[in-house]
């Protein structure tokens, strides 16, 4: 599982290091995809064979938008030797990446956002906002 945020940078070639704490967890091979708001999605395979479970058992109809939108743009990757993983122009493009990057743990994945975009993400949070959230679905 993964938690915590961290921040690195980008370097020249679009690779990003990560930490040994989250390259244990992703294992030797993963996914990298577009993610919900301005941010790249990493998956362990597991976790990524999870979420197209769950995509592929949407109605054809309503989700072809939503598939397409994960899976144009889906790529199984790998560490280097370094612990570096390099994000594909598209990736980087999609979620403004350029120097400064933070990678978010969100439980059953990573998020890598621009520290910008990351910033302006944590300013709209509301926590009441999120208490009536979790109060409404009974947690």
């Amino acid at each position: 599982m993964f938690f915590g945020e961290y921040r690195h940078t980008l370097d020249t070639k679009g690779r990003i290091f990560l930490p040994a704490k989250l390259r244990d967890e992703l294992g030797e091979k993963f996914w990298v995809c577009k993610g919900m708001g301005k941010c790249l999605q990493v998956f362990t395979d597991e976790a990524w064979n999870d979420f197209c479970a769950k995509l592929d058992n949407l109605a054809a109809a309503q989700a072809r938008h939503i598939k397409l939108y994960f899976y144009s743009g889906a790529n199984e990757t790998a560490l280097d030797a370094q612990g570096r993983i390099a994000l594909s122009p598209a990736h980087r493009e999609f979620a403004c990446l350029d120097k400064n990057v933070v990678i978010v743990g969100n439980r059953t994945h990573l998020e890598i956002w621009s520290e910008a975009e990351w910033e302006a993400e944590q300013a709209s949070l509301d926590s009441e906002a999120i208490t009536a959230s979790l109060l409404e679905m009974g947690f």
